[in-house]
């Protein structure tokens, strides 16, 4: 397993966006990273695969762009739980 990096990526593996956010880091001091892109939603650790970190080596049939993600449609509500 490899250390956490201690610098925010710079680009969505997923989309591309700059749009990164650090989400949490590992309670073991040091060990992991959890990022978010803010447009896409796609969450990633530090220690994960570069197919999963790199925008260059993610798999291309898994890719948006921001702009797919602009046009998708809007996903409705999950209507509570009926009583049994």
């Amino acid at each position: 397993m490899t250390q956490a990096t201690s610098a925010a990526p710079a680009a969505c593996p997923r989309c591309r966006s700059a749009t990164i956010e650090l989400l949490c880091d590992s309670p073991v001091a040091g060990l992991w990273t959890l990022y978010r892109c803010k447009t896409c939603l796609y969450a990633w650790r530090s220690t994960e695969p570069e197919e999963n970190t790199n925008p260059d080596k993610y798999p291309a049939a898994f890719r948006l762009s921001p702009d797919d993600v602009a046009n998708f449609p809007i996903v409705p509500n999950i209507p509570p739980l009926r009583n049994k």
